[in-house]
């Protein structure tokens, strides 16, 4: 009877076989037994299956491919801004305000980017198209201000610059 309530509750057709392939190229960097480990990567890659967002559901399918409790996979997806937990837009446009950005004016770089777009930081744009977002670090300090759209890192930002970054996406 458990097995069947277990094969009844299980979530792992939540993971599309390619994700799950993904998956297993990040397990198989790890030592024998530590799958835990890909959990990072497992987390980004069901979330780019899910058009950039994670629910709970797909968090519990992580946690139950990799063999771990699901509230250490909460954990992770909590603590780091890159999990999205909440749709959000075809762009997401994550800025660095940490201090090097700081100093370097990333406010003035989040000030035109919210009146371009007429959204908030955590705001996303009524089309779906952008999604802005605070970030505490890229690790790009040298380039800083920063920001990060998709996989792409911009620096050493300007106004001109981010309308030239808007009009050349999608």
């Amino acid at each position: 009877m458990m097995a069947k309530q277990n094969k009844m509750t299980s979530k792992l057709h939540l993971i599309s076989d390619e994700s799950r392939n993904e998956i297993d190229r990040w397990i198989k960097k790890y030592p024998e037994g530590q799958q835990r480990s890909a959990v990072m990567a497992a987390l980004r890659i069901v979330q780019d299956q899910n058009k950039g967002y994670l629910t709970s559901e797909l968090m519990d399918a992580v946690a139950e491919y990799l063999e771990m409790p699901p509230i250490a996979v909460y954990e992770v997806a909590t603590f780091y801004s890159m999990y999205e937990h909440e749709p959000v837009g075809r762009h997401k446009i994550c800025v660095c305000t940490n201090i090097s950005c700081m100093l370097r004016d990333s406010d003035n770089i989040v000030k035109h980017l919210s009146e371009r777009l007429g959204i908030k930081l955590g705001e996303t744009t009524t089309d779906g198209r952008f999604t802005l977002k605070e970030v505490e670090c890229l690790g790009a300090c040298v380039e800083a201000p920063v920001c990060q759209i998709g996989d792409t890192y911009y620096g050493d930002l300007t106004p001109e610059k981010i309308d030239q970054i808007l009009e050349n996406l999608d």
